[in-house]
């Protein structure tokens, strides 16, 4: 029988299992020390317990961290990480350096059912939510954790699909029991599911960014089926009327595809749907994926499109591309180990 994982448990549910197990209350915080303060790995190790304390502990379950299965570098710094989920399925994670910070971007589902016609995750399917166990985990486990400065909910699958335990992994991070980050080194991506981004302003104080890709429509609804039923025009206007502090950043993610989303008229009306709204667009060339029919623009032709977003007043800017050698658009690197074992 699989012992349960403690790693990744939130400070009520810790203190539920002392509960569980007939434990002292106070051992709880003294687990959440040792979990995500002292980055223990074993339960031997939390040693201001008791040996009959971490014994009884011991016999139901386990910290629960395990290593990524393989790994790939790009000439740029990037690294791609591969981990195996409990389903036997693969996530992706990715370590981005940079000078002056270094971010992973973690997966929150095995798969995704948003079926954006762009991604090559979504042309996997839905496979399954990532427990805050595995998700904590592709941060944790990875190599170059201590290095570590920012996170982004941008790797495989819709995190606010999984809002619970999204909500949990955040609450760990940014706890005062848990590791203490502050809420402003996370960003949490989502294409826009109306009811989840209202519990997740409310509940949360972590960046939002959303994948916006085309002010139009009936553009953004061939490249996005959310759009069908969550429109863009409920995402904008349940932000604008949220009050946002002035240390929560909200962005939109915009894809650039060659003679489809990069025109003038695309510029005009993205200023007018955003009037309002404090943000910036953060531009992304597309990274090809196979079968995709989409072509990505030229680098002066993007910077162009940013230009003329500036100046209609928007903070704009290029995200640069990262790992194309290494094959990091998302999705492609478990699609092509999924292929392998299938």
């Amino acid at each position: 029988m699989q012992k349960e994982k403690l790693y990744g448990k939130t400070l009520n549910e810790l203190i539920a299992v002392t509960k569980r197990i007939g434990l002292p209350g106070f051992a709880a915080r003294q687990m959440a020390d040792w979990l995500y303060k002292k980055e223990i790995n074993s339960i031997g190790e939390m040693t201001n317990l008791s040996k009959k304390m971490r014994e009884t502990i011991s016999n139901d379950y386990e910290i629960g961290l395990y290593s990524p299965e393989s790994s790939s570098e790009s000439i740029d710094g990037t690294k791609k990480y591969l981990y195996k989920v409990l389903n036997g399925k693969y996530i992706e994670t990715a370590y981005i350096p940079e000078t002056e910070r270094a971010t992973i971007c973690v997966s929150s589902q095995s798969g995704c059912k948003m079926g954006c016609i762009f991604c090559m995750t979504g042309k996997q399917g839905f496979q399954g939510n990532l427990s805050s166990n595995e998700i904590l985990n592709q941060f944790r486990s990875l190599p170059e954790f201590s290095t570590l400065t920012n996170m982004v909910f941008m790797g495989m699958g819709e995190p606010l699909d999984n809002i619970t335990q999204v909500m949990k992994t955040l609450e760990i991070l940014t706890a005062e029991w848990g590791y203490g980050w502050s809420p402003t080194r996370i960003t949490v991506s989502t294409v826009g599911i109306l009811s989840t981004v209202k519990e997740f302003l409310e509940k949360s104080r972590c960046h939002l960014a959303v994948s916006l890709h085309s002010p139009f429509d009936e553009e953004r609804k061939m490249l996005m089926p959310i759009q069908k039923t969550n429109s863009l025009k409920e995402i904008l206007d349940a932000i604008r009327n949220f009050e946002i502090n002035s240390q929560r950043r909200i962005s939109f993610e915009y894809i650039l595809f060659q003679g489809m989303n990069d025109s003038q008229k695309h510029v005009n009306e993205l200023a007018k749907i955003l009037n309002g709204i404090k943000c910036r667009i953060n531009l992304i060339r597309f990274h090809q994926v196979p079968g995709a029919e989409f072509r990505s623009p030229g680098l002066e032709e993007t910077i162009k499109f940013k230009e003329a977003l500036i100046a209609k007043g928007i903070l704009t800017t290029i995200r640069a591309s990262r790992g194309v050698d290494i094959k990091a658009a998302c999705g492609l690197l478990s699609t092509l180990e999924q292929n392998k074992t299938s």
